[in-house]
């Protein structure tokens, strides 16, 4: 059974996001789960996420306008202190962290960098060459 669509496609953030997302080298966007997420050898951002319910059982807690990264280790400490941040279910155990773009007026320039980050994080050696080399689209 496929899972149900969780996005819209005229939604302002996932545009921006999109337009981010697929400037840099060899990434695409596939639907996963309901959800857009961008890829280039493997994930590097999701385009909404959930929190589990503390109490077992629980409902999940959307954040359906959120990007999801995975942060380098320097920056972390910093960005967990973010009240905009949070860490999503299933991809919080391995690193990752959602900025809820609902939160608070969107700094594209963040989202582009944290993006940047992500990208740097999981993307590989020659990825990362080639993204140096073409420079990054949080620099543009």
């Amino acid at each position: 059974m496929a899972h149900p669509k969780m996005y819209e496609d005229e939604d302002r953030h996932l545009a921006m996001l999109r337009e981010l997302c697929l400037a840099f080298p060899e990434a695409r966007e596939r639907v996963s789960h309901g959800r857009p997420n961008f890829y280039a050898r493997v994930t590097f951002a999701y385009y909404g996420g959930s929190v589990k319910n503390p109490e077992p059982g629980g409902p999940m807690t959307p954040y359906d306008h959120a990007v999801l990264f995975r942060p380098s280790v320097e920056d972390r400490p910093a960005l967990e202190q973010d009240p905009r941040t949070f860490v999503p279910a299933y991809l919080g155990s391995h690193g990752w962290l959602g900025l809820d773009l609902d939160a608070a007026p969107v700094d594209r320039q963040e989202v582009a960098e944290l993006v940047d980050a992500s990208y740097r994080e999981v993307s590989g050696p020659r990825l990362v060459r080639l993204l140096d080399e073409a420079g990054s689209p949080a620099d543009r």
